[in-house]
């Protein structure tokens, strides 16, 4: 069975930081593009970030320079080291994984996580 457990998330103040992490397990990780996506309420669920099994990444404009995904295939983890945070990335920011790095981009995704919530007070 394959899962994947996202933690880290919490309140901050705008301006801090958070880092994300997103457990797997019951998949060869390493043949994953791993990604992250955030919902905020009443909004779509939009892409963040992507990692592939390489370590190509690529990121939405709105995080880009103040977010970094990393990948640990020895632990199977995905994290998300998100810095000047901003209330506008308030969201539930989810895990994805998928074997193809461009449709993981679009949104298409092989397997999900719960997600974490991120508030960020103003």
């Amino acid at each position: 069975q394959v899962q994947l457990v996202e933690s880290g998330g919490g309140l901050v103040q705008a301006g801090g930081s958070l880092r994300l992490s997103c457990a797997t397990s019951g998949l060869s990780f390493s043949m994953y593009a791993m990604g992250w996506f955030r919902q905020a309420p009443g909004k779509e669920r939009e892409f963040v970030a992507v990692i592939g099994w390489s370590g190509t990444t690529e990121y939405a404009e709105s995080v880009a320079g103040r977010f970094t995904i990393s990948r640990d295939n020895a632990k199977n983890v995905v994290s998300l080291q998100m810095n000047s945070l901003k209330p506008e990335d308030t969201a539930v920011y989810y895990c994805a994984a998928n074997t193809n790095y461009g449709k993981l981009i679009r949104g298409e995704y092989d397997y999900w996580g719960q997600g974490t919530q991120v508030t960020v007070s103003s």
